[in-house]
């Protein structure tokens, strides 16, 4: 089968679905990886794995409807000359516009990959409705007769009913992230000395940064050996961005220290405490978060749609209301209070790393759901002996073929009704 595979980003290709990638290749398949721009370290590593990679110019935070119209008909182009027989695409403008190219060819099968429902979503993020009601509006032509749409978190799945996105008998189904690899991001012995948090992320302010600055410094007054830093890729076009002016001037006011944008984290999280992630942002659920619970570290972020998901409060790590400085201090002191606390988090992390967010599970379920394997997955005797709660995320549409077991600590799946408990585009 020939599936092309629609991004946004070069990068996120080989970083976040490199192992997605891997696996379509390895159950037989023809895989075909698109992106806007090129990086001749992305096409190094696809041509290694036998994947073609094809680019398609794309505006990625602008709104301009003709150069919208321009995606829209490059990626129809793109389907009349390879002619897959399964499109996947992940993030807003290839799911819309690769969506719709899709429905105009009668591709035999299109999934969406929601990652997060973005900027556009997220609360208080001043977009003008006129624009929400038309991203919406899209969204709902691009998967109106998609196979199937994944989503990171409950809140999605129910949110996009709300909005009309989806209807509530189409198949929706719930995934733990993109998977980490847990061969890749291993167990970390925890730091000696000083206790060091660390906040991973686009430079944004929805991302809190500035409620872990403010957090930082009224802890430094009475906490002087405490250590804060702050690492990720300046965001010069995004709305809610912070460049390079405005990081030195925050590194002259605060007591962070500013680490730039990196390719490989594994040092920064091997280095640090406590993960911290103030996220107000509309995430799916965070990579830097399983990333961190991989290394084996406790999670401090908020009780959003998307950050919740993984953190089970008071056992891997605290839940915080948004937007609050003095909520982050307070959990971020009770590790200062009782380092103890840090080495019994960090073993959950990496055990609810290694039960629930494996990137092998992980891609078995969207292979499967999408009836992609070439035979059965040999799992190992330890992960057919888990019990229910170790499960991965239960599937929420009609005609699922995933587990159907919701451990209690899966905050946020509810049933294939939508109706369980409720529990941001990362990238």
């Amino acid at each position: 089968m020939k599936i092309l595979v629609l991004s946004s980003l070069a990068y996120s290709l080989t970083n976040f679905r490199g192992a997605l990638l891997r696996e379509l290749k390895a159950n037989g398949h023809e895989v075909v990886a698109v992106a806007p721009d090129s990086n001749p370290a992305v096409e190094r590593d696809l041509a290694a794995w036998g994947i073609g990679l094809r680019i398609v110019p794309m505006a990625r935070t602008g709104t301009n409807p003709a150069k919208d119209a321009a995606l829209l008909s490059a990626y129809v182009r793109l389907m009349m000359a390879e002619k897959p027989d399964l499109v996947l695409a992940y993030t807003q403008k290839p799911i819309i516009y690769g969506g719709i190219a899709a429905r105009m060819l009668c591709v035999p099968r299109f999934f969406a990959l929601m990652s997060g429902l973005g900027y556009v979503f997220s609360e208080d993020s001043g977009a003008r409705k006129g624009l929400r009601w038309v991203v919406t509006r899209l969204y709902r032509e691009a998967v109106r007769r998609a196979r199937g749409v994944f989503v990171f978190n409950a809140d999605d799945r129910q949110d996009m009913i709300d909005l009309g996105i989806v209807t509530p008998r189409q198949n929706v189904v719930q995934v733990p992230g993109s998977g980490i690899d847990l061969e890749r991001f291993r167990l970390e012995p925890l730091p000696r000395g000083r206790l060091r948090f660390l906040l991973v992320g686009r430079l944004m302010r929805d991302k809190g940064i500035y409620e872990f600055l403010e957090a930082a410094r009224q802890l430094k007054l009475d906490h002087p050996e405490v250590e804060f830093c702050v690492l990720g890729h300046y965001e010069r076009d995004n709305p809610t961005g912070i460049d390079e002016v405005e990081c030195a001037r925050l590194a002259r006011q605060y007591p962070v220290q500013f680490i730039p944008g990196t390719s490989d984290v594994r040092p920064y999280l091997a280095s640090c405490s406590v993960f911290v992630l103030p996220s107000y942002y509309r995430e799916g659920l965070p990579r830097t978060i399983l990333e961190a619970m991989a290394t084996g570290r406790p999670v401090i972020t908020t009780d959003m749609p998307g950050c919740r998901e993984p953190i089970i409060e008071g056992e891997n790590g605290f839940l915080v209301a948004p937007r609050d400085a003095a909520a982050l201090k307070a959990a971020m002191q009770r590790f200062i209070e009782a380092p103890a606390l840090v080495t019994s988090m960090a073993a959950r992390s990496r055990d609810l790393a290694e039960k629930i967010y494996d990137v092998r599970k992980v891609n078995h379920q969207l292979l499967d759901e999408m009836d992609l394997l070439r035979e059965p997955w040999n799992e190992p005797a330890t992960v057919r002996a888990a019990s229910g709660d170790d499960l991965p995320p239960e599937t929420m549409g009609p005609g699922t073929k995933g587990p159907e077991t919701t451990g209690p600590h899966l905050q946020g799946l509810g049933s294939a009704a939508g109706g369980g408990p409720s529990r941001a585009v990362a990238g």
